[in-house]
C-alpha cells in the first residue's frame, strides 16, 4: 500500500525530535546549574526518598549541635559567677574564721562587717547577673526578671540601711532543650537552688491526723504536680509525695502530729494548690492569693536559709559582738553553704563537659550524614558534562539535517 507523502511530514518528525533533545539538554543544563543528580521524584523515586530522610535527619542533628553551643555558652557564663561566688564565701569563710578567735576588739569586728558588708553586695551581684541576651541567669524560667529582691533596713551597730533579707523572685521550672535524638538536658538555673546553704525544713503546726481532702485536688511540690482524691488522709499524702519524684520527704510529726517537710538536698521549698485548697487546711500554706516560695503558713516553723542569710547573720553578728555566734551556728552556716555552692559548681562543669561531648558526636554525625546526602543527591559533574556535550552535538546535527530537508517539496517526489 502506498504511503501518502506530504510536505509537512519531515517538519514535524524534525521538530518533534527537537523538542526532546531541547528537554533533555535543558535537564542536564539544570542538573549542571544546581549541582543535584535529582531535579524531581520521577528522575529516582528511592533515591529522592532516601535523600529527603537523609536531609531532614541532617537539618535536625544540626539544630541539636546549635542547641549545645548555645548551652556550653550559656555554662560559661554561669559558670563564671559562680565560681566567682565561690571565691567570695571562701573570703567571708576566713573573715569568720577571724572574728571567732576572740583576739579582736569590738572595733575590729565591726571592720571586719564592713568588708563583709561588701562581699555580700559582691555576691548579691552575681546572684542578679544578667547574660550578653539580656536574660537573668538564676531566675530559672522568668528570664526576664531579676532573679532576687533586696530589702534593706536599719541593722545593729551600723549609722546606714544595709541588706536586711534577700527574697528569691525567680521560678523553678526547668528548661529541657534537646541536644540529640529524642535526648534532652534540663537547666536548672534556679537562684533558690544555686544560693542556697543547707536543707530547709517545715514543721507544720496544726494536728493533721483527722485531716482528709474535700474535693478533688492538685497540689505541686517542688515543681511535682500530685493529684489528690477526696477522702485522701495525711497518710494517703505523705506516700505521693515521698513517691512523686520531688526532692521532699514527708512525714508525720510523732509529738504534734502535724505535716513536716524536708528537702533531700540543700533547696528552698515551693509548694502551692493548684486546684483545691488541701495544703491550704493543712496550714501548711497561705491561700492561693499568696505565691510560693514566700507563702508559708504563718503556724509553720521554717528552717534552713540562703548563701545571703549566712553572710547576713555573720555581719550583724561582727557588728554586735557576738564572737560565740560566729564561731558557732555562723561558722557551720557558711561551711554548709560553701559545700553546696561547691557540689553546684561542679554539676555545672560536669553539664559542660556532656554538652562539648554532644558537640563533637552530632559534628561526626553531621559530616557522615552530608557524605550520605552527597551520594544520594550530588551530580556526577564530569560524566554530566559529556552528557550535555552529546546532547550539544546530537541537536546539531538534527539542525543541520533539518535544513536540507526544508528545502525539499512534493515535487521533488513526483520527478
Amino acid at each position: 500500500m502506498p504511503t501518502r507523502i506530504s510536505s509537512q511530514l519531515n517538519n514535524n518528525h524534525t521538530q518533534y525530535n527537537l523538542r526532546r533533545q531541547e528537554v533533555k539538554k535543558a535537564k542536564v543544563d539544570n542538573q549542571i546549574g544546581t549541582g543535584n543528580r535529582i531535579s524531581n521524584l520521577r528522575d529516582d523515586p528511592l533515591g529522592a526518598g532516601h535523600l529527603v530522610k537523609y536531609q531532614s535527619y541532617l537539618t535536625r542533628v544540626n539544630n541539636f549541635e546549635k542547641n549545645a553551643a548555645t548551652l556550653s555558652d550559656q555554662y560559661l557564663y554561669r559558670e563564671g559567677y559562680m565560681t566567682n561566688s565561690l571565691e567570695i564565701m571562701q573570703r567571708v569563710r576566713e573573715l569568720a574564721v577571724t572574728g571567732a578567735n576572740g583576739l579582736n576588739t569590738e572595733f575590729d569586728l565591726q571592720n571586719m562587717a564592713v568588708e563583709v558588708n561588701e562581699l555580700l553586695e559582691e555576691l548579691l551581684q552575681n546572684a542578679n547577673a544578667v547574660g550578653p541576651d539580656g536574660n537573668s541567669i538564676f531566675a530559672g524560667t522568668n528570664t526576664n526578671a531579676r532573679a532576687f529582691d533586696v530589702e534593706l533596713g536599719a541593722v545593729e551597730g551600723s549609722d546606714i540601711p544595709m541588706v536586711q533579707d534577700v527574697h528569691y523572685n525567680g521560678s523553678i521550672d526547668l528548661n529541657k532543650v534537646e541536644v540529640d535524638e529524642n535526648k534532652y538536658i534540663q537547666i536548672d538555673n534556679a537562684g533558690n537552688r544555686v544560693f542556697w546553704t543547707e536543707n530547709q525544713m517545715l514543721f507544720g503546726g496544726r494536728d493533721a491526723s483527722s485531716w482528709q481532702v474535700k474535693e478533688d485536688s492538685v497540689i505541686s511540690v517542688d515543681g511535682q504536680k500530685i493529684v489528690l482524691e477526696t477522702g485522701d488522709n495525711v497518710y494517703s499524702l505523705i506516700s505521693k509525695i515521698n513517691n512523686s519524684g520531688a526532692a521532699v520527704k514527708a512525714s508525720i510529726d510523732p509529738v504534734t502530729r502535724a505535716l513536716n517537710l524536708t528537702t533531700t538536698d540543700a533547696r528552698q521549698l515551693w509548694l502551692e494548690d493548684l486546684s483545691g485548697n488541701a495544703l491550704n487546711d493543712l496550714g501548711i500554706i497561705k491561700d492561693s492569693s499568696q505565691k510560693p516560695p514566700y507563702n508559708i503558713g504563718n503556724s509553720v516553723r521554717v528552717t534552713g536559709g540562703s548563701l545571703f542569710d549566712s553572710v547576713i547573720s555573720l555581719r550583724n553578728a561582727m557588728l554586735s559582738g557576738d564572737t560565740e555566734a560566729i564561731g558557732g551556728r555562723v561558722l557551720m552556716s557558711l561551711d554548709r553553704g560553701i559545700n553546696t555552692l561547691t557540689s553546684r559548681v561542679a554539676k555545672s562543669g560536669s553539664e559542660y563537659e556532656r554538652l562539648q561531648n554532644d558537640m563533637t558526636r552530632n559534628s561526626a554525625v553531621a559530616l557522615n550524614v552530608t557524605k550520605q546526602v552527597s551520594r544520594e543527591g550530588d551530580l556526577d559533574l564530569t560524566q554530566a558534562i559529556l552528557d550535555e556535550q552529546r546532547l550539544q552535538q546530537a541537536q546539531q546535527a538534527t539542525l543541520s539535517n533539518a535544513a536540507k530537508m526544508y528545502s525539499s517539496s512534493l515535487l521533488n517526489y513526483m520527478r
